[in-house]
């Protein structure tokens, strides 16, 4: 995605091949700022925080609510965006199959975009909430990604629901919350392909998965409309990405285990794998002890996190919804 565009002064007026490039950029930034302020628009999304603002801010800001109505492709563009801004970047980042930086526009918001709003738009305009997760396949997973098209970026979400969010309370009544992760790849001709999937248990008998029957089948399940209160994401590398889903793939042939096995062990090991690092996500309950949701997501909130970077622009997106709520909307579509 091209970087956002400085406005020339009486006495740096030229027609060098930089400058060219730079008026074009921002000509290109001002039409995405209009398209996305148009997508916030005809989602119903109040924009008076968005209007006046604009650089990195106004990106970071768009990353935050795009992700919050579960379109991650668009919000991680939106926050690679916000790196980018004001000379910050990620072009020392190999994101790429070819090991080389995006170009400039291959993370532009694109008509892929406006045909993920519309369909957003009508679930929205009906009210219809989050569906429940449903049965998939490590195989289904990664039908996602053999579009047949080159890769020019990868990115990883990683997501926390907790049973009471702001709270350690590791478990309410049965409600013992969720992790999931997102995976991301986007293509030179600007689509993408992306699945957001978890670890659950499949349960054989009534008790399974609970302290008495820790042990259990297991299956992923397809978490594209699952809720969240934490989120962390990164562009990350294409090795990163294919070992993810190796980790998938292994996982798929794995028993559930409440203690030492979940959907929070799962998450936690795909983060590890793009380098990002969350202690203290660990806590007790009766007859058992793990990592679990609720305290990672306290974790995350008490910024208990590191960021395995070989670059300074390998840099974490983060957002929460705990004490962030967006007047007057309904994220919950």
């Amino acid at each position: 995605m091209s970087s956002e565009g400085r406005a020339a002064g009486a006495d740096s007026v030229s027609f060098s091949p930089k400058t060219a490039t730079d008026l074009a950029a921002g000509f290109s930034s001002s039409g995405e700022h209009g398209r996305l302020l148009n997508y916030l628009t005809d989602l119903g999304v109040p924009d008076q925080q968005y209007k006046y603002q604009s650089g990195k801010k106004f990106y970071y800001h768009l990353a935050n609510v795009f992700a919050r109505l579960k379109l991650y492709p668009l919000a991680m563009k939106c926050f690679f965006k916000a790196v980018r801004v004001n000379g910050g970047g990620m072009d020392g980042l190999q994101l790429s199959a070819a090991g080389l930086p995006p170009r400039d526009g291959a993370l532009a918001v694109s008509s892929k975009d406006d045909t993920v709003i519309s369909k957003k738009m009508l679930v929205v305009r009906a009210r219809r909430t989050s569906k429940r997760s449903k049965r998939t396949s490590f195989q289904q997973i990664i039908s996602n990604f053999n579009d047949g098209k080159t890769a020019v970026a990868y990115a990883l979400l990683f997501h926390v629901k907790q049973p009471a969010p702001g709270k350690r309370k590791i478990f309410v009544w049965v409600n013992t919350g969720h992790t999931f992760i997102t995976l991301i790849k986007y293509n030179t001709d600007s689509t993408y392909a992306s699945a957001s999937f978890g670890f659950y248990p499949d349960k054989d008998q009534l008790l399974s998965a609970t302290p008495i029957a820790p042990t259990t089948s297991a299956t992923f399940k397809d978490d594209a409309g699952h809720l969240w209160d934490e989120v962390l994401g990164k562009f990350i590398s294409r090795r990163n990405f294919e070992n993810i889903l190796e980790l998938t793939r292994k996982f798929e042939g794995m028993t559930y285990n409440l203690n030492q096995q979940n959907c929070t062990d799962f998450g936690l090991q795909a983060a590890s794998l793009a380098g990002i690092h969350i202690t203290g996500t660990s806590g007790r309950w009766p007859l058992g002890r793990g990592n679990n949701p609720a305290v990672t997501g306290q974790s995350i909130l008490k910024g208990k996190i590191s960021n395995e970077a070989k670059t300074a622009e390998e840099q974490l997106f983060m957002d929460q919804t705990v004490d962030r709520q967006e007047e007057g909307y309904n994220f919950d579509y």
